[in-house]
């Protein structure tokens, strides 16, 4: 019982867990995430679903906390039914995304092309942070700087200009500034030379080291959770209510 009890908490934690990664994914406007957020249905519905995931392994961590200091039967079984779909849900999701990973990675890119040609410096949302990751990662452009020359003011500009956020501070040119387009003298731009996608991909593959290891101790208490709920639910004493007084 005080097993279950400790597994059930600890399953109601990493449900807060995935509940929190859920809204940070729908909710930040500081990191690479939001260049996404904005344009991709793909990524808002996967926050949705980590919200939701993570509000359900909440309520079933109470139940499972209460089936076992009550030992009620019904509560223990339900709680083994819900762990049980959760984790087929968990696989079934995996291997959508391992088999959607080349899709979801040409999206990724369709999607930071269209910024970049739609790039004003005015947009908080998206473009801002967008500066950001050039700034903080020095790199410029998606594949590379060329990418630039397909944004609309810079394409239409009758001098030469380039984003603030890819100066490379090692280059001579004008000052520094972390946002907006910048306008240089010559035509040999003072910008990283290197794109940003090999950088994003590290930083994507990163997170999602640390998103799987979640996912496989999530995987590894619902196991342990469904096997001490069912020996606890064998364990308590079924009423006999062919006893009970009828009136």
């Amino acid at each position: 019982m005080f097993s279950l009890f400790v597994i059930s908490l600890i399953w109601f934690i990493f449900g807060a867990l995935i509940m929190g990664f859920g809204l940070w994914v729908l909710l930040d406007n500081q990191s690479f995430i939001a260049v996404l957020q904005e344009s991709s249905t793909t990524l808002k519905v996967v926050s949705y679903i980590f919200i939701s995931v993570g509000s359900l392994s909440m309520a079933m961590g109470f139940l499972g906390c209460i089936g076992a200091i009550y030992e009620i039967r019904c509560l223990l079984g339900l709680y083994f039914t819900c762990l049980l779909l959760i984790l087929i849900a968990q696989v079934t999701a995996g291997v959508l995304i391992y088999f959607q990973r080349d899709r979801m990675k040409h999206e990724m890119s369709n999607i930071i092309k269209g910024m970049l040609v739609n790039y004003t410096g005015q947009n908080r949302t998206t473009e801002h942070t967008w500066d950001y990751v050039q700034r903080t990662m020095k790199c410029c452009g998606w594949t590379g700087p060329g990418n630039w020359s397909e944004n609309v003011w810079i394409r239409n500009s009758s001098v030469s200009m380039y984003p603030c956020s890819c100066r490379n501070e090692t280059l001579p040119g004008t000052d520094v500034k972390e946002t907006g387009l910048c306008e240089h003298l010559s035509n040999i731009l003072p910008v990283y030379e290197t794109g940003c996608m090999h950088s994003v991909e590290g930083w994507l593959l990163e997170n999602c080291g640390v998103i799987l290891g979640i996912c496989v101790g999530v995987a590894v208490i619902e196991l342990l959770g469904m096997i001490l709920s069912m020996c606890l639910c064998k364990s308590v004493v079924q009423e006999d209510y062919t006893k009970v007084p009828k009136y």
